[in-house]
């Protein structure tokens, strides 16, 4: 049996809101679910799982472009893992990347907080340091990234 859900109950059981569902569709992440006579959408367990994948994704940090190839590689069920692998490995290494500039970030907090004794903001570490970068321990600026989506 193949139970169809609305959207609401899609976007219930994959904890999102049904915008993300919506844009998805829009981006061709997913396809246009059958609609019924009144023109609600209406997803089967196939279209379900397919967000379930989308999602879990998103929420492991993969881009919108390396999802969209990971769902084409899970289509080729007789293709190497090797492509799968190196996407994986990419996003591996953006993490560990993030991480590095977290911890660095953290450094360069303890530091502004530990010099806390001044007693007026005329003095104040907090205050000098985001005014002068120079003062920083760390280069933390971000590299540019593509625009968050959903």
């Amino acid at each position: 049996m193949n139970m169809d859900y609305s959207i609401g109950q899609v976007a219930k059981q994959l904890g999102c809101n049904v915008q993300t569902i919506r844009y998805y569709e829009q981006i061709g992440l997913i396809a246009a679910p059958q609609r019924t006579a009144g023109q609600q959408r209406r997803y089967r367990s196939a279209d379900l799982d397919r967000l379930m994948f989308v999602r879990h994704a998103r929420e492991l940090g993969f881009s919108l472009d390396a999802i969209r190839a990971l769902l084409r590689l899970s289509n080729q069920v007789e293709e190497p893992c090797h492509l799968a692998d190196q996407i994986a490995a990419e996003q591996l290494a953006e993490v560990r990347s993030r991480i590095a500039r977290l911890r660095a970030l953290e450094d360069e907090l303890v530091a502004m907080v530990d010099h806390r004794a001044h007693s007026t903001v005329a003095n104040c570490q907090v205050i000098e340091v985001l005014r002068n970068h120079a003062l920083c321990q760390h280069d933390h600026h971000e590299p540019p990234t593509s625009p968050a989506a959903p």
